[in-house]
């Protein structure tokens, strides 16, 4: 094992479903879930729930969830409670906002590093496109690039704070502060970025942060987290008979109540990864146990790169300075598709294909032949999830 303060046989004991052999090395396309938000989703049924505003028990109590997984988001990314739109996804959240914010004659600007779900709900506004390209050797989104793309008549960035299959890291600040200055508004993609470290949406300057459960050990539920006062002055279409307030002017229908329980759970376990319950505020406990699983993904990271150059058969895309511990890769002689059925037969799950990183993959000159293998890390991957992935890749040469 590597010499880490993170505690990894600990965190690992937490997750029923690492019990079967597998070596999950495909959490960049949802997590594990550990038996904390199991039980938080079971109790919250067993107790009984209903729906929110009612003069009783059961409805007091989904009103109790919501406002407490509302909680756990904005404690999770640096952001205010009243300003956590809660939803089934992240991309059924952003073409709902992309609705409200832009339109014909607005103009956008957007980037090829980007899933799929932060460039084609704004494509299809019918606002004006202008692109920040990646560089198809290094996997970057140069910054300089945005100071000729952003102009006054800007009305909208988006950008991710991480490239969901080659890891980049862009400098969101400073290509949000160049938004800020010309009037425009930041929409930041954190749905690969916030399992993988401490986030602070001030810091990053976004006016709109997306980020989803699933990816950090929660159910399927998505998250946009923006301030009040700003949601205040957005309108978007809704039901007559629903009320305006904010957030719940942007959340249609129903609330799936019991998994908005495993949402403040989810939180919850982050936070105690790797500090005690007596260390502060769950927002310092989890800026302090993400900072800590981060350290822990990257030094398993460098063992899994290191592995996977000195192999002449594998072809890695993307060498950005900072990254996520997430890898992207092919092998001479055997499509993606067949790397991975044959990491499957040897119990290590990985993703292949475009990964809906498609302004990226076509970049990359790699969309049209299958695109290529994905692997990534998260903080319950040790060190034989690493060597068995290195094993089976090395026994395709």
């Amino acid at each position: 094992m590597l010499d880490s303060p993170f505690p990894i046989a600990r965190v690992r004991a937490t997750y029923p479903a690492l019990s079967d052999g597998y070596a999950y090395l495909d959490g960049a396309a949802g997590t594990q879930t550990p038996q904390s938000v199991i039980d938080a989703i079971s109790a919250a049924y067993r107790t009984g729930i209903g729906n929110v505003g009612g003069a009783f028990p059961a409805s007091h109590r989904s009103d109790a969830i919501v406002a407490a997984a509302r909680a756990a988001v904005a404690d999770l990314v640096g952001g205010h409670p009243d300003g956590v739109i809660l939803g089934p996804n992240m991309t059924t959240l952003t073409y709902r906002l992309s609705r409200a914010l832009v339109g014909p004659g607005d103009e956008v600007v957007l980037s090829r590093l980007d899933h799929d779900a932060n460039v084609r709900p704004w494509t299809q506004t019918g606002a004006t496109v202008r692109w920040a390209d990646v560089d198809p050797v290094t996997g970057e989104l140069p910054v300089e690039q945005y100071a000729e793309l952003i102009n006054e008549r800007t009305k909208l960035v988006a950008v991710t704070a991480a490239s969901n299959v080659l890891g980049t890291r862009p400098d969101v600040a400073a290509i949000t502060e160049l938004a800020h200055r010309a009037g425009a508004l930041t929409y930041v993609d954190g749905v690969h970025a916030t399992p993988h470290g401490p986030v602070d949406v001030r810091e990053l300057g976004a006016d709109f942060y997306a980020t989803s459960a699933y990816k950090w050990s929660g159910p399927h539920i998505g998250a946009v987290v923006a301030d009040p006062a700003l949601l205040e002055t957005v309108r978007t279409d809704k039901l007559a008979s629903s009320v305006d307030t904010v957030p719940e002017r942007f959340e249609t229908g129903t609330a799936p109540f019991a998994d908005l329980a495993g949402v403040t759970a989810a939180v919850d376990h982050l936070a105690a990864m790797a500090t005690d319950p007596g260390q502060g505020t769950r927002r310092e406990r989890l800026l302090a146990s993400m900072a800590a699983a981060e350290r822990h993904e990257l030094e398993l990271f460098g063992v899994l790169l290191a592995g996977l150059e000195t192999m002449p058969h594998v072809t890695l895309y993307g060498k950005p300075a900072r990254r996520t511990a997430t890898v992207y890769f092919t092998v001479a002689g055997r499509t993606p598709r067949q790397v991975a059925e044959h990491l499957a037969g040897l119990a290590v799950n990985v993703w292949n294909g475009h990964n809906y990183a498609w302004e990226l993959t076509a970049a990359l000159g790699i969309r049209d032949s299958g695109s290529a293998v994905r692997a990534g890390l998260v903080h319950y991957n040790d060190r034989s999830d690493v060597d068995r992935l290195l094993e089976g890749v090395a026994s395709l040469h």
